[in-house]
């Protein structure tokens, strides 16, 4: 190879800087990627401290809502399916079981509102306060969940970042999402009839 011939310099200067684009697209999908779990992770959290913090309420409002055992129930199987799905690093199971879980809290917080004593309640007005914040932290945390997951999942299909993601076998993510139960409003005659 003749290092003097401007032809196998200009190929040589051509590979380099191919080689240097394909690193930087490499370090930047890991980057994206490690973002994804770093989010996750976030959600994690602070589904580990509802998690926690439901038994509490769940026991408070049993001493005063002995006629409305389902919903509690509800809520104790919802937690349940939430945490088995988030140990399970499923994605769509923690989705639907999230949905459940917040309908049954729906249901539950509303409830309350037929106890004068519960609502009185400092415990059941700290849990109550504590999971609402909890409930936001997750939506929260959620949005920014979703939009690194959608940086993901584009750059992995964009010409030329798809070369290098399929040598290097990246993957795409699931989007976190809840049913349409879940955005819809509580009916509340169905709760008290």
């Amino acid at each position: 190879m003749d290092l003097t011939n401007p032809f196998v310099l200009a190929s040589l200067a051509i590979l380099v800087v191919v080689l240097l684009y394909a690193v930087m697209l490499y370090n930047q999908l890991v980057s994206i990627k490690h973002a994804v779990s770093q989010a996750w992770a976030n959600i994690d959290v602070l589904l580990r401290q509802r998690h926690d913090e439901l038994p509490k309420l769940v026991e408070a409002c049993r001493r005063y809502m002995q006629h409305e055992q389902g919903t509690l129930e509800k809520v104790i199987q919802a937690r349940t399916a939430v945490a088995q799905a988030r140990e399970r690093s499923d994605v769509k199971g923690v989705g639907q079981a999230e949905s459940a879980l917040r309908l049954g809290l729906g249901q539950l917080f509303a409830l309350a509102e037929s106890y004068p004593e519960l609502k009185a309640n400092e415990s059941f007005q700290h849990l109550q306060e504590r999971i609402t914040g909890l409930e936001s932290g997750i939506a929260d945390r959620r949005e920014l969940y979703n939009a690194a997951v959608n940086i993901n999942n584009v750059r992995i299909e964009q010409f030329p970042d798809v070369i290098v993601a399929r040598t290097f076998d990246f993957k795409s993510a699931e989007l976190l999402q809840f049913s349409e139960a879940d955005t819809a409003d509580v009916d509340m005659r169905a709760l008290f009839s």
